[in-house]
């Protein structure tokens, strides 16, 4: 027999499968003769009263064995070349594009700006050390998207949207732990995530597909509004019919190329603000209501909303135990993120505290669709100036920021490149700067000790999510005007974050087999 039962254990008594088992016991009435088995499937924290639990679904395998559960590596499977299918990016939407083509014995060419994972190492300590931005790779651009070197986080409300365990396991198979298959916000972690991408791109060409590094998308050959090919680096031509458009929501040059050959797109909606650390411990204190949070714990995250007079302000990408990184994409920019080890074991929790903007505010109404990415643009350019014409970030301390004085002194933080004092209000929008000076306030009224000059804030936020939308018909997810190409993902509006974009790139990729047969 079989049975799943919900139970509540203290932290130290997480991993304790005796004492689940002797729970599992007790409330299903198990006679003592009976043998017991018990797998955890799922693993939550409830830290809203003052003792900290953690909250376990589990399967109680009764007289009968449990079985094992295996996740290896897919059967490499040879393809045809017959049918093909340029995929442009090797993001998660991407890499799963092209799995799924695989699975579909359609070969896929994964071209990527980029270069591959362990090579992308040098230009991100180009940022941090020198302060030198290559525009084609970077913490945004290259093998694995922005998520390789940002969090890795997989957590997703986008159920609704495909199969989120069958993404999960695949990762699990590549090389990621079990344990984000139980985890409600599992995490792989920046120091992991580079060999599970390898791995992916590995079986992928072992089973006769391409991924092309160094390698960008310059322009679209179509015909009678059809693709007919792609141009590489302004040079190599490839004829193909089907092409999947992953390339993330930092591709500006990609909406540019789009504008320009007069395909259509649209402005949409996005977020900005700022990137603000904590200690961890401050963090920790206030949400376990206990002065140390010990070793059965993880560092402790939160999730903050308010909606000020003016505009929503949010918590976004919060990483707990975290390092604030510089993710510009071009030399005079300044941009911001988040990411964390797998441990989470950093000293400092950093997360974006973003504005929520309509298309109303983007004042660049001479850029038609493209007024949301200039109105990032130049914010992130004036963070460039302000910070000292280098990859510094402006920054200032919380109550500072509020009581508008500037930091005449700020702590360490976990920005490598340095931070330079600055008025924020020097910085940022109007609309975002007084919305956040507000809802910052609101938020030190929900989480007590949360507002503190101990906190820093570092700008820019401005990479939330595309500021352009590429429209698609629902049904076959190809361009409303043109055929055979498939918007996908983050870059054109259709996901956000690694498992609704991993997922999108599968729809995608069936889409196309749909077609083909």
């Amino acid at each position: 027999m079989v049975q799943i039962i919900d139970i509540r254990v203290a932290p130290e008594e997480v991993n304790d499968t005796r004492y689940h088992i002797e729970i599992a016991r007790n409330e299903l009435n198990i006679k003592f003769d009976s043998k017991v088995e018990v797998r955890v499937l799922k693993r939550s924290i409830d830290a809203r009263k003052r003792y900290v639990v953690y909250q376990l679904r589990i399967e109680v395998y009764i007289d009968e064995p449990m079985p094992l559960q295996l996740y290896d590596l897919p059967v490499t499977k040879k393809i045809s070349s017959h049918n093909e299918a340029v995929v442009v990016g090797a993001g998660p939407a991407g890499l799963f594009a092209a799995l799924q083509l695989i699975k579909n014995n359609i070969k896929p060419i994964v071209i990527e700006r980029g270069r591959a994972v362990r090579e992308r190492r040098r230009d991100l300590a180009a940022i941090n050390q020198k302060h030198i931005v290559n525009p084609e790779s970077n913490y945004c651009f290259g093998e694995g998207g922005a998520g390789t070197f940002s969090d890795g986080k997989l957590y997703t409300r986008s159920n609704k949207r495909g199969d989120v365990n069958e993404v999960l396991e695949t990762l699990v198979r590549f090389g990621a732990s079990e344990e984000i298959l139980v985890d409600a916000h599992p995490h792989i972690g920046t120091n992991k995530l580079p060999k599970i991408i390898e791995a992916i791109r590995e079986y992928i060409i072992a089973c006769g597909g391409e991924v092309l590094f160094d390698s960008k998308l310059t322009d679209i050959i179509l015909e009678n509004k059809e693709v007919k090919g792609v141009v590489i680096n302004g040079s190599r031509t490839l004829p193909i019919s089907n092409l999947i458009l992953a390339t993330g929501h930092s591709a500006r040059d990609i909406f540019e190329l789009l504008h320009k050959k007069n395909i259509a797109i649209e402005a949409k909606p996005f977020a900005l603000g700022i990137r603000i650390e904590h200690p961890q411990s401050l963090i920790d204190s206030v949400q376990y209501s206990c002065d140390n949070r010990g070793e059965f714990l993880p560092a402790a995250s939160y999730s903050l909303v308010h909606q000020t007079n003016i505009k929503p302000v949010y918590s976004f990408c919060m990483c707990p135990g975290g390092i604030i990184a510089p993710c510009a994409t071009a030399p005079n920019q300044v941009v911001t993120n988040g990411w964390s080890p797998s441990k989470r074991n950093n000293p400092y929790a950093n997360s974006g505290i973003v504005v929520a903007l309509e298309k109303s505010d983007f004042d660049f109404k001479q850029h038609g669709e493209l007024a949301g990415m200039h109105y990032q643009r130049t914010v992130e350019e004036k963070a460039f100036l302000m910070g000292g014409k280098t990859q510094a970030a402006p920054a200032q301390r919380m109550v500072d920021f509020i009581q508008n004085k500037v930091s005449t002194q700020l702590p360490v933080t976990s920005y490598q490149p340095g931070i330079t004092s600055t008025d924020m209000r020097e910085v940022l929008p109007t609309a975002v700067w007084k919305s956040l000076q507000e809802g910052l306030k609101a938020f030190g009224g929900k989480m007590r000790g949360y507002l503190t000059n101990d906190a820093v804030l570092h700008a820019v936020e401005s990479r939330t999510s595309s500021p352009v939308r590429i429209p698609r018909d629902k049904e076959s997810l190809e361009h409303i005007e043109i055929k055979g190409l498939y918007p996908c993902a983050e870059g054109a509006g259709y996901a956000g974050g690694i498992m609704s974009a991993a997922i999108d790139g599968q729809k995608c990729a069936d889409k196309i087999a749909e077609k083909i047969k």
